[in-house]
């Protein structure tokens, strides 16, 4: 039985899979599920994804394989098969839905369900009218709900949702309780889960560029993808490994 005490926690978007122009896009590459299942077992089953996404969405991406999952930025919540967490909705925020699809010409607009994207990463030039789209949409809904900007993104959802939030609720769960957290994530919204495992004497590693209170950064999703399968295939905890050796890139660079 492994001794590793550490639970890892994982963004989707930009940290496990590259960003695509649109969120459908996105590519898993071959053998990362099988990667995460290994290291999942490594650590007892102390791994979720962390994500914005829907827990459907993610199972779709990695699909046959099942994850625990922190979805909605915790407005969903499955561990060990269970769900413990549904997302809820209402008629005003459809309509707030239906409202932005027809006039957010040349935005992407993601319905989640109970949040809502609108992103221009292929026009960064309609970032002022998608903003101006969302902050009237928050007007409307009032109290309950906020905005959250990202990477070419600004996504309208309760107010109470948070990946911060989302992993302390995981980590009052088994297989989580107890454990030191370890969350990887690559954007402003993944901010409030750094600030949790921080707290929590945890380990906070940034994916990419940008300003962060991550004390570890990776390059990019390749190196984190490089560093799972090191895991999984040597045995190694990822808390305790972290970013060493430097060599893990080198070893399994394609």
């Amino acid at each position: 039985m492994s001794s590793c005490r550490h639970a890892l926690f994982l963004d989707f978007d930009g940290t496990l899979v590259d960003l695509a122009p649109r969120p459908d896009a996105v590519r898993v590459e071959p053998g990362l599920a099988e990667a995460m299942e290994a290291v999942s077992d490594l650590l007892g089953g102390a791994l979720a994804i962390v994500t914005g996404r829907s827990v459907a969405a993610v199972d779709a991406f990695f699909s046959p394989h099942r994850f625990d999952v922190a979805g909605l930025h915790g407005g969903e919540l499955r561990i060990g098969g269970q769900v413990i967490q549904a997302a809820a909705t209402s008629d005003a925020f459809r309509r707030e839905v239906g409202r932005l699809s027809a006039a957010g010409d040349g935005l992407v607009i993601e319905d989640k369900g109970t949040t809502v994207a609108l992103h221009w990463r292929s026009a960064p030039e309609l970032r002022p009218h998608a903003e101006a789209l969302a902050s009237e949409s928050l007007r409307r809904l009032g109290a309950g709900w906020r905005l959250q900007t990202g990477k070419a993104v600004v996504e309208i959802l309760p107010a109470g949702a948070g990946k911060g939030r989302a992993i302390a609720t995981l980590l009052r769960h088994d297989p989580f309780r107890g454990r030191i957290p370890v969350f990887v994530g690559d954007d402003d919204t993944d901010e409030n889960g750094f600030a949790e495992v921080l707290a929590g004497g945890g380990l906070a590693i940034r994916v990419g560029a940008g300003a962060t209170i991550a004390p570890l950064r990776l390059p990019g999703p390749h190196e984190l993808r490089l560093r799972l399968m090191h895991w999984a295939s040597t045995g190694v905890c990822p808390g305790e490994a972290c970013l060493h050796p430097s060599h893990v890139i080198e070893e399994y660079r394609s």
